[in-house]
């Protein structure tokens, strides 16, 4: 999907501390603030590093000019997981549903953002990596572990399950990953699960899986130390 010159629709997610500003057509683009306006300024600032992610993909993307071009259309109400910094809440254009078309794009849009968090984690390989203030924050290596577990928690949300082997195979619960994507596109998977429990829709599964590799790629990024 082409990308307007002029507008970019937008969704705000608004908690108590917290407010997400996502774009709706464009998965992983997606920051946050303490306010609405800070989350779209955000969202604004974050737009060329987003457009670099696809630089290759050949979607069309293009970062909007100014904040003035991001365009709300939707206002959402955040919850607990919002305040614990995670986009949660669902935009009503993720109940559309996925065609051929679509599918082709959101495949291309994961492989950009795997490929975008691999490359980042090999040149910070051997790097360390700047503490927070209080001397928090992860590792490589377990920003790396954390990232493969919490895809596999939403492999499980999507209704998919890893073949036998080893779980911390990123390259094997990737493609279970496109697997079950393309079976819940098809309508081969149930809406609940063996327990009730309501399964992601397949636009809003590769709106938090993108988002989550994104957000700590970037990370990662800003978190090394220079040389």
């Amino acid at each position: 999907m082409a990308q307007s010159d002029e507008m970019t629709n937008v969704y705000l997610e608004t908690g108590k501390k917290r407010t997400f500003a996502g774009a709706i057509d464009w998965p992983g683009w997606c920051r946050s603030g303490r306010d609405e306006q800070a989350a779209l300024q955000a969202l604004y600032e974050y737009g060329p590093r987003y457009g670099r992610v696809l630089r290759m993909a050949g979607l069309g993307y293009q970062a909007p000019t100014s904040v003035a071009a991001l365009r709300v259309i939707e206002r959402l109400e955040g919850n607990g997981t919002t305040d614990f910094g995670a986009p949660d809440a669902v935009p009503s254009a993720d109940t559309k549903p996925v065609d051929d078309t679509d599918l082709r794009r959101f495949r291309t849009l994961l492989n950009a953002c795997w490929q975008k968090f691999d490359a980042t984690v090999k040149a910070a390989a051997g790097k360390e990596l700047r503490k927070g203030p209080r001397g928090g924050g992860r590792e490589l290596d377990e920003i790396v572990q954390h990232v493969s577990g919490a895809e596999v928690a939403y492999l499980g949300r999507l209704g998919g399950k890893l073949n036998p082997g080893d779980p911390n195979d990123i390259r094997q619960v990737r493609q279970a990953i496109l697997s079950a994507f393309d079976s819940a596109v098809r309508g081969e998977v149930p809406v609940r699960g063996p327990r009730g429990g309501v399964r992601w829709r397949p636009r809003t599964f590769v709106r938090r899986v993108t988002w989550h590799v994104l957000d700590h790629a970037w990370e990662i990024e800003d978190r090394v130390q220079d040389e």
